[in-house]
């Protein structure tokens, strides 16, 4: 369902408060201000609900997570349909007893579930302890038709393999979102963060550009620490909507909320993969190898 008009996509960079509440509450008025500002398909950052609830492994935290009819999802649904927009609510989804997903709600226009993305590359770094927390997405790479476009969501770590941006343009989405929690360890940013943060925009911008696809990543913006012994994490901002040709058409700043908003131009699209045919040009008779861990003669 690639529709032949536009649509207009908004990232949305956040900064999160200790009141789970609150932030909610702020998330919805963000939303209502790009739908005024003729947004059509919204996306919140990653988790967007809470201070990023992974830096420390902590069994109490579980009982923040919410089912996919909870009230994150809910109150997003009622206000998709006041706003006549599509909105992209990550969440910390309970699935069942003991069973948590890092996963993000498509909504459309009317207020319907479109379904559901659960996070399918779980990380475990310092301060990054998300294996502990969520067990791998298993409703694969998804595309969602919204009443503008057809839309895919991967989520923050995601963003480092190529094979889901692929799978997602290779069923027909014209827009991929990354909603994302990414930042700087503090006594890591003065010798690692340009790097860091550079090789997050970059990747990114080549999944633009090897697809022909729009990309926008809405991040978290601000230090972080809910635990007074541990250092946080200063997230970066520096949220981004990239064309299919990788040509950054809004960038956020790195102290400040804000949200970006851009059109999505499907002839513009269709123009740059007629010019730069990829897909008629690849060799899948010899890619069997992908699906191996390692190319060394073993099984797995």
């Amino acid at each position: 369902m690639t529709k032949k008009n536009g649509y207009r996509v908004c990232a949305v960079q956040m900064s999160m408060g200790p009141s789970g509440e609150d932030n909610h509450a702020r998330a919805m008025n963000l939303v209502r201000r790009a739908a005024a500002a003729d947004a059509q398909v919204i996306c919140l950052p990653e988790l967007y609900r809470w201070p990023y609830l992974c830096q420390r492994e902590d069994i109490s935290l579980f009982d923040l997570a919410e089912p996919a009819d909870g009230p994150s999802v809910t109150d997003f649904r009622s206000l998709a349909a006041e706003l006549g927009v599509a909105v992209i609510v990550p969440f910390f989804e309970r699935r069942g007893p003991g069973l948590y997903h890092n996963t993000a709600a498509v909504i459309d226009t009317d207020g319907a579930l479109l379904g559901l993305y659960r996070k399918m590359h779980i990380p475990d770094d310092p301060a990054y302890f998300e294996k502990y927390y969520f067990a791998p997405g298993d409703l694969g790479f998804r595309t969602f038709d919204t009443a503008f476009g057809r839309v895919a969501v991967l989520i923050c770590w995601d963003q480092w393999y190529p094979e889901g941006a692929r799978l997602a343009a290779l069923s027909g989405a014209t827009s991929l979102f990354y909603p994302t929690a990414i930042g700087w360890h503090p006594a890591e940013k003065e010798q690692y963060g340009a790097l860091q943060r550079d090789a997050w925009t970059t990747v990114q911008r080549g999944h633009a550009v090897a697809n022909g696809l729009y990309v926008a990543a809405p991040n978290r913006v601000g230090l972080e620490r809910p635990y007074d012994d541990l250092a946080g994490i200063e997230f970066w901002g520096g949220s981004f909507i990239a064309g299919p040709q990788g040509e950054l058409l809004a960038q956020a700043a790195s102290d400040r909320e804000e949200s970006l908003v851009t059109e999505v131009d499907p002839a513009h699209l269709e123009e740059v993969r007629r010019n730069w045919p990829f897909f008629r040009d690849r060799r899948v008779d010899a890619y069997g190898g992908l699906t191996r861990r390692w190319l060394d003669g073993t099984a797995e």
